[in-house]
């Protein structure tokens, strides 16, 4: 499976919830920042945008990034740290 970086700006009307929603329905997920999400899919960058669009406005922003197995981070929670470099070490095996 693959991982993909969301990172979003809501801009006038920030239903959040409906986007959270379609996020966490991949299943394997973590909030990473507070506007940005890692999930493991193994669905393109394409149809993730495509998807997480339908609980977007017109006026949003939106990138979906696949990342290739090096990251580094700093702040983050434990648990997030955990989450990432398992499915880092995963993406790249």
């Amino acid at each position: 499976m693959a991982l993909y970086q969301i990172s979003y700006d809501l801009r006038k009307q920030r239903n959040y919830e409906a986007l959270f929603e379609r996020i966490k329905a991949y299943g394997s997920w973590c909030h990473a920042l507070e506007s940005s999400w890692v999930i493991s899919t193994p669905q393109s960058a394409v149809r993730i945008r495509d998807n997480l669009l339908q609980a977007m406005d017109g006026d949003d922003g939106l990138l979906v990034a696949r990342l290739s197995g090096e990251a580094a981070w700093y702040g983050l929670d434990e648990t997030i740290s955990s989450w990432l470099k398992t499915q880092l070490e995963s993406a790249a095996a």
